[in-house]
């Protein structure tokens, strides 16, 4: 098969829909074992003609980019007017997946998309108006010209399928994988103290602000390391001698943070998945995670939950999960080895050999 991947995301620093396109891909190549061609590709800006490459380094792809200044603007628009068909850029191809970005128009081949959450759709009050607007018409387009929806859990899967109206046998699960760096072997960091670390954008639905009083409670047990890039939205109060605000952090370090801290939080409202809950279990950290059920899968039995609208909940989670490391981290290290690119590569291969 020849296969288009769209990978436009790629343009960004990666957080979490573009970890997800790049493991995508990476678990395609290797899942496909040279058998097939796969196509990363991309209408950019100049930016991304520098951005996407470096992301891509070390895969087995063709990589296509098309530069366009105002990049989103062409994308929105193409996908909006429905012409000229893709083909017209890339020729025949077999199978086309398109990103949260854009949705152009094909002749021919299997379509497919990945939906990672229903966040805009269910809680519109949480992302901007350019993300609702985006997301919104991409749901309404792949319910109705989809053949394949893939999506990063069961829980996703089934509100895409109650909510969106898509039928069952269009959708499959391909779970995120681990990334490599993170391991429990290797480096820890070290903050002079004792730390508790939460990983997320600022932005509202990671409810950082119960987790800001929830280490109030703790009574300067631990530090507060705060890791990710700026959001938008209310900030909640990260200052004061306890809190350590780190920003956007590489995969290299976030691996050292993981392996030094005390406990891993993650409090966030909802999820599609949850990827930095497994991804501190790999590198033997304790997690305590939001006790919403969209949390349940990466989370399993391993995670310690509490309310994400009750402080002293999660304050009393994270005092269990420090006098538990030993068996929470053993445990958390064999959940997390089950999340693999390759495994959600061979998701994507069978799903579109089954839709040709």
């Amino acid at each position: 098969m020849r296969i288009v991947y769209d990978v436009s995301p790629l343009s960004h620093p990666l957080t979490g829909v573009g970890n997800y396109v790049r493991g995508a891909l990476e678990g395609l190549v290797e899942a496909a074992g040279g058998r097939h061609e796969i196509v990363a590709f991309a209408p950019t800006s100049p930016a991304g003609r520098r951005a996407i490459p470096r992301a891509l380094e070390g895969l087995d792809v063709e990589t296509r980019l098309v530069p366009l200044p105002f990049s989103q603007r062409w994308r929105d628009a193409w996908s909006r007017l429905g012409r000229p068909p893709l083909e017209r850029l890339l020729g025949p191809f077999d199978v086309f997946h398109y990103s949260d970005w854009m949705y152009p128009p094909q002749a021919g081949g299997v379509r497919a998309t990945t939906i990672h959450d229903l966040v805009p759709l269910r809680f519109p009050e949480w992302v901007t108006p350019k993300t609702r607007a985006m997301h919104g018409a991409k749901y309404e387009h792949t319910a109705c010209d989809a053949d394949l929806v893939f999506v990063n859990s069961e829980f996703t899967g089934r509100d895409v399928v109650e909510r969106l109206r898509i039928a069952e046998d269009r959708v499959r699960v391909a779970y995120p994988g681990v990334k490599s760096v993170f391991s429990a072997d290797g480096e820890a960091a070290d903050l002079g103290r004792p730390y508790v670390l939460t990983v997320a954008t600022l932005e509202p639905r990671k409810n950082l602000r119960t987790l800001v009083e929830a280490h109030r409670l703790l009574d300067g047990r631990f530090l507060l390391a705060v890791a990710g890039g700026s959001g938008w939205g209310e900030q909640p109060q990260l200052r004061g001698r306890d809190v350590v605000r780190l920003g956007f952090v590489s995969d290299e370090e976030l691996a050292r943070l993981y392996r030094g801290t005390a406990v891993a939080v993650y409090p966030s409202r909802f999820e599609g998945f949850g990827m930095p809950i497994v991804e501190a279990m790999a590198c033997g950290a304790p997690v305590v995670a939001s006790a919403h059920e969209s949390m349940d899968e990466a989370s399993a039995d391993v995670a310690v939950r509490a309310s994400p609208d009750d402080p002293e909940a999660v304050a009393a989670a994270i005092e269990d999960a420090a006098a538990r490391r030993d068996e929470l981290s053993a445990r958390g290290v064999e959940h997390a080895s089950r999340f693999t690119w390759r495994a959600a590569g061979e998701v994507f291969l069978r799903g579109y050999e089954d839709a040709r």
